[in-house]
């Protein structure tokens, strides 16, 4: 059984586009997603403990370096992160704004249509009788 061919909103579709024709569009995303994740976690983790317990005497000078460096460049992924879904809400937002106005116009021309005929009818029907033999 096949199925059928997922339908994504047109902005979203238009993002992916555009971020995958960037390698470090690609490479940003990869990062914030990775670090966004509980391997990343796990990873840290184990990291520091080996870290804390065999590798250095004192560890702590050099880790706290190593951890604030990290968080410095963890921040601008998660502002990329926030960037880039700013900029997918933006396109949303216009998507739907033109699509909305698009269904006015269309709602507003056949209201109006519906008023003329209702008119056509009316004049055809109350006012003018007699034209109906």
């Amino acid at each position: 059984m096949t199925q059928a061919p997922k339908v994504q909103h047109p902005a979203v579709t238009h993002l992916q586009e555009k971020r995958s024709a960037s390698m470090q569009l690609r490479v940003a995303d990869w990062i914030t997603k990775f670090a966004g994740s509980m391997l990343f976690v796990y990873i840290h983790a184990v990291g520091f403990a080996v870290w804390m317990i065999w590798v250095e005497q004192s560890p702590w000078p050099t880790l706290t370096l190593v951890v604030s460096l990290e968080a410095i460049f963890l921040s601008t992924f998660v502002m990329i992160g926030q960037n880039r879904q700013a900029e997918f809400q933006q396109l949303k937002a216009d998507h739907d704004f033109r699509e909305q106005e698009l269904e006015l116009k269309t709602n507003t021309e056949l209201t109006r249509a519906i008023h003329a005929m209702t008119e056509e009818l009316h004049r055809r029907l109350i006012d003018d009788p007699d034209q109906q033999k």
